[in-house]
């Protein structure tokens, strides 16, 4: 039963209902077995795309719904709220900016229609590497042109999802840093498509995690990617990813709220019916308080998370609201996935009760897609007007 104390704002509500709905259908066993077997939700993730939600971003005239990052954060937190896993699809949501925003007329048209259908799915970033990290400016990866193709070597890490997915958002160099008079410069995103490159200059290897994230490693050998897959202009791509950055802080964030909301209604019905020394657990304030004290953070995550969408929906910088919605909303999620196990105590660590799934994947969110301490020198420097600290 849904406590209404965590129903948020009311917004979008046929959008919750239906996502509920869905949910239902994936029940707590359904991931404790993806868990435990280390395999891809693939029915769940069809589920998704057969109910025209992970196409919420792509315009209607592309066979999308024509939405915007509200509708797509709403999506995503219920998704989470409903102990299901949305990271196992999420990038198609945010990968989704970068080719509406700065895709040719072309590019669009060949690609949107069947991302939209489930014929194909966009749902691999390939950005962070082994020896740059979230230091984007500094990766190594690079794109040759020859003639009509670029010629593409190099290695990324912690690409999620790659091994199921037909396409992938990549971004490489093309000319080299001590050539580019900004640290920014010289960087571009190529469409690849995997059906044709795995085994033809990509190597996909994959990394086992404390949770079951479908992450990897790739290698690029030599790769062959036609010029035409060109992602706007040449040398530009640092500033084409920002916006899919931002959007994916937010729908990130989103999915965090949801994760807290979940935690504190297990938390809340669990402390109502736990009686011990003949009285429910939820009457001693030291239960009480930090079930209330996560809640009071979620709420004004949520806050964050909203003011952040619709900024980005209407076009406004949000660099600020991204980032802030993503620190709030990752700490509220830690301190509502505490206080749950903690509420819980030895049953917390038991598989069925569903919550140390939860907790393993909820902790990612500190570190990935930044990290907290990236957020704060962020804040400090670029809102706050502190001196750059690297």
């Amino acid at each position: 039963m849904l406590n209404q104390a965590f129903a948020g704002t009311g917004q979008f509500a046929e959008i919750r209902d239906a996502v509920r709905g869905l949910c239902a259908k994936f029940p707590g066993a359904y991931w404790r077995q993806l868990d435990r077997e280390r395999t891809y939700p693939e029915e769940f993730v069809q589920a998704l795309t057969d109910s025209g939600f992970l196409a919420v971003l792509i315009p209607e005239e592309f066979g999308g719904s024509g939405l915007g990052v509200q509708e797509a954060a709403t999506i995503l937190e219920e998704v989470q709220r409903a102990a299901c896993n949305g990271a196992a699809c999420h990038a198609q949501m945010y990968i989704m900016g970068t080719l509406l925003r700065h895709g040719s007329p072309e590019q669009k048209s060949k690609w949107l229609p069947p991302i939209a259908s489930g014929e194909l799915r966009l749902q691999a970033f390939g950005v962070t590497e082994p020896t740059s990290g979230t230091d984007t400016t500094s990766l190594r990866t690079f794109a040759k042109r020859d003639g009509d193709r670029y010629i593409v070597n190099g290695q990324k890490l912690w690409t999620s999802r790659a091994e199921h997915s037909d396409l992938m958002l990549l971004l490489a160099r093309t000319t080299p840093k001590e050539e580019v008079t900004k640290r920014t410069a010289g960087l571009s995103v190529l469409l690849v498509d995997l059906r044709e490159a795995i085994g033809n200059g990509i190597t996909i290897q994959p990394i086992r995690t404390m949770m079951n994230h479908a992450t990897t490693e790739v290698f690029f050998e030599n790769l062959e990617v036609p010029a035409e897959n060109l992602i706007g202009e040449a040398g530009k791509g640092f500033r084409y990813i920002l916006d899919g950055m931002n959007a994916e802080r937010i729908l990130i964030a989103a999915e965090c709220v949801g994760d807290a909301r979940w935690f504190l209604e297990k938390s809340v019905d669990y402390a109502s019916q736990r009686v011990v020394f003949d009285r429910p657990i939820g009457q001693n304030q030291g239960v009480q308080f930090p079930i209330a004290r996560a809640f009071a953070e979620t709420e004004a995550a949520a806050l964050m998370v909203r003011e952040a969408a619709q900024r980005f929906d209407s076009g406004q910088p949000c660099g600020k609201e991204a980032n802030l919605a993503k620190l709030l909303a990752a700490d509220a999620s830690w301190k509502a996935a505490e206080s749950c196990l903690q509420t819980h105590g030895g049953f917390g660590f038991a598989e069925e009760f569903d919550i140390e799934r939860k907790f393993r994947e909820t902790r990612l969110y500190q570190v990935a897609p930044i990290s907290t301490n990236l957020i704060l020198s962020y804040l400090a420097e670029h809102v706050l007007g502190l001196p750059r600290s690297y």
